[in-house]
């Protein structure tokens, strides 16, 4: 009897579509919820000190600065989010008076901006209160918080209208010395009196440390009490803030998280005893006017973003490129965002479980690792790419786009070797080797072998999509490539070899000594890979017969060799903070050399007539005038070859036929409020995908029944001779 009632199930389960490896509760089944991933808790999810990718996926969610980028159009347009429309600065003199918008002297800009009324942040026990209108949880002591485990633990909450004194207290954090802002540095140079304010507040800060030992004072009186010079609060929705000289850039910063509102009750309710034994702060709970709020944050398994129930909705865009239409992107204009009622990520540590979850059905969309790639893509003659016949029957779609990025192989101005230092003839010898070098790494081979192809081999620091950057033959780098037979090619070995004779290193020897040419590549190993990348590198160094030795550190040791000029080569990569070419040129602008000024120009590069050209483009409006002054930038960069230009990356995506409405926006991570799911269409192909494979186990117990028929056989006979 058990034998049959056994098999009567696995029968019936073999006939039946469900599902047995589903990863998530029965209760989920059908709802409107996106599947993601993540591969480490992100550190910050305070949009003060908040700056890398993973940690703007969430964040761009739940915060909203004044601006943002529109979803659908390239180049990259900033439209207003909680502004109620673009700021325009205006330009006044060391008198107060004001400028026209031509003038060429300019003491400083204000930017005035007003936020819409009516726009509320998401509930949070922060805001919560009794009847009487005292607050519930801004006054608890560590006893109170035995029972919180969660911010859902605390039962109560409530909401108040965004303002723009949050803007400003925003913007006052910024320069607080237990925030760390990393932007805090570059911001004090605009922005007129934030840097005496961070002094202040770091006296201040230091002042109160002795007289409570063992307790941190709070953030939130002294920010409160002390006011910065150039930023003003003018009325309820309304505020300003001025700006040293002319910074067209300034508006792509009100785009960003660092300029979202944090209400002070924030710093309050989270700065009270016991709340940071506990993970309650901005950095694991934030507290936003967004989309969609943070109501699960399990570091070791899952985060879980849900519908802001007090947003006010957003208008999907009607206008986008030429192609969005045809592609579906426009079916939605009109309607109101967010489409999604939640998204769970779900921790991943490695790329396969990862991978077999995705082509289950179970995460909406997916990035290709190099392991996949030859499974899921393929890439023509031409360099398109297409998907594999495997994905395309199950109506996966692929998106591509080039990142607003850069990586390059940088040497350092300052090296007597490689660097530019020393009198002309020095110079010119040191600038033929680089332009050995750029010859010789076949940045091509290397997109290839190492990045499957996904990349745009470079020919200057701007990438595709950025202002400035040229196409056709004025795109190529007449230092690295030359035209024949109507195509561009890498320049030969043999020219390389040339090069490197001019500079003094016949057959990678120096011409005086006799001695072989050794240079120093600085890295920190790269990872999984990385012993093949540096031989690669090795033997492209070994064509034009020189000799390339590594040096190996930690991070934090690398970045310190850099600051120190302790270098002579080294990788490093730069993403856009904004679209326009000042975010690039700036990486090689003398002034703001590394060593000497602690900027962000890594290769402590310096060229009179760049640095000259630099400071004239980069408060100019895009037009002629301007292109005309990148393209002489970029020829004076070509010759010098301060880098090697290596390539811009291409992101590649892959996304199930039951998620809508998805275009990558490289400046902006807030798309996910304009996802739109077919959670029906997902449950059927589940189901069709993750069939259970029974006929082994039926096949199983039949040779066991087969097994034990002739035994039973020989039991019911003795039992009947018995009888």
């Amino acid at each position: 009897m058990r034998l049959h009632t056994v098999l009567a199930c696995l029968l019936l389960l073999a006939g039946c579509g469900k599902v047995w490896n589903d990863p998530y509760p029965a209760s989920q089944s059908g709802k409107n919820i996106l599947y993601a991933s993540f591969s480490e808790r992100p550190k910050h999810l305070d949009p003060a000190q908040a700056y890398a990718s993973d940690e703007h996926d969430f964040i761009a969610q739940v915060y909203e600065p004044p601006l943002q980028y529109h979803y659908l159009k390239r180049p990259y347009t900033l439209i207003p989010a909680t502004a109620a429309d673009i700021p325009s600065p205006r330009y006044f003199d060391s008198s107060g008076k004001e400028l026209p918008a031509s003038a060429a002297e300019v003491d400083y800009s204000v930017y005035e901006i007003r936020i819409k009324p009516g726009i509320l942040y998401q509930p949070h026990p922060a805001f919560a209160k009794d009847a009487a209108g005292r607050s519930l949880y801004l006054n608890l002591k560590p006893d109170d918080l035995r029972d919180k485990f969660g911010i859902a633990d605390f039962p109560a909450s409530g909401s108040r209208e965004l303002v723009a004194a949050d803007y400003v207290y925003q913007i006052k954090r910024l320069a607080h010395p237990r925030i760390h802002s990393p932007i805090l540095g570059h911001m004090s140079g605009y922005i007129v009196g934030l840097k005496e304010y961070a002094a202040l507040i770091e006296q201040e800060d230091k002042a109160l440390q002795p007289a409570q030992p063992g307790v941190k004072p709070q953030i939130w009186p002294s920010l409160a009490k002390h006011e910065i010079a150039g930023v003003q609060v003018v009325d309820r929705y309304t505020y300003r803030i001025k700006v040293r000289g002319r910074y067209p850039q300034f508006v792509y910063w009100l785009a960003m998280p660092f300029f979202a509102p944090v209400p002070p009750e924030a710093d309050r309710f989270y700065a009270q005893p016991g709340m940071a034994e506990k993970n309650f702060s901005l950095d694991w709970y934030p507290v936003g006017t967004g989309p969609y709020m943070l109501t699960e944050n399990n570091p070791n398994a899952r985060m879980v973003l849900a519908r802001n129930p007090n947003f006010r909705g957003e208008i999907y865009p009607s206008s986008g490129e030429t192609e969005d239409a045809a592609e579906g992107l426009l079916a939605d204009a009109g309607k109101t965002a967010p489409f999604i009622d939640a998204v769970v990520f779900t921790r991943e540590k490695e790329s396969i479980p990862y991978w077999n979850k995705f082509m289950q059905g179970y995460y909406d969309q997916s990035g290709i690792s190099n392991d996949n790639f030859d499974s899921a893509v393929r890439v023509g003659i031409e360099g398109d790419a297409a998907l594999s016949p495997e994905m395309a029957r199950r109506g996966i779609r692929l998106k591509t786009s080039v990142a607003t990025s850069v990586y390059y192989l940088s040497f350092n101005w300052l090296d007597p070797v490689v660097g530019g230092q020393g009198d002309a003839a020095r110079q010119a010898r040191a600038r033929k080797l680089r332009q050995a070098i750029s010859i010789a790494i076949d940045n091509e081979e290397f997109i290839s072998i190492f990045a499957n192809g996904r990349g745009v081999p470079g020919q200057g620091p701007v990438p595709p999509g950025i202002f400035g950057y040229r196409e056709g033959d004025d795109g190529y780098n007449p230092a690295v490539y030359e035209k024949t037979g109507g195509a561009w090619h890498r320049k030969s070995i043999a020219q390389a070899k040339k090069l490197l004779a001019e500079a003094g290193y016949p057959n990678g020897r120096d011409a005086g000594s006799g001695a072989p040419l050794v240079l120093y590549l600085d890295t920190t190993g790269g990872g999984p890979g990385g012993k093949a990348r540096l031989d690669w590198y090795r033997k492209q160094f070994q064509k034009i017969d020189v000799q390339l030795e590594f040096r190996t550190s930690d991070w934090n040791r690398f970045q310190e060799k850099i600051r120190k000029g302790n270098t002579q080569m080294f990788f490093l990569g730069w993403n856009a903070d904004y679209p326009d070419p000042e975010n690039f040129m700036f990486l090689l602008h003398g002034p703001q050399g590394a060593v000497k000024l602690g900027g962000e120009n890594k290769a402590n590069y310096s060229n009179d007539e760049f640095d000259r050209l630099f400071e004239q483009m980069k408060n100019m409006e895009n037009g002629p005038e301007r292109q005309a002054i990148i393209d002489r930038m970029v020829a004076v960069l070509r010759r010098d070859a301060p880098w090697v230009w290596a390539y811009h990356p291409k992101d590649y995506s892959l996304y199930h036929a039951w998620l809508y409405n998805v275009k990558p926006n490289l400046m902006a991570r807030n798309g996910l409020k304009f996802y739109r799911l077919d959670p029906a269409l997902r449950e059927v192909k589940r189901a069709e995908w993750n069939r259970p494979v029974v006929w082994p186990a039926l096949l199983l117990l039949l040779l066991l029944i087969a097994g034990t028929l002739p035994a039973l056989r020989s039991w019911r006979a003795r039992e009947l001779a018995k009888a």
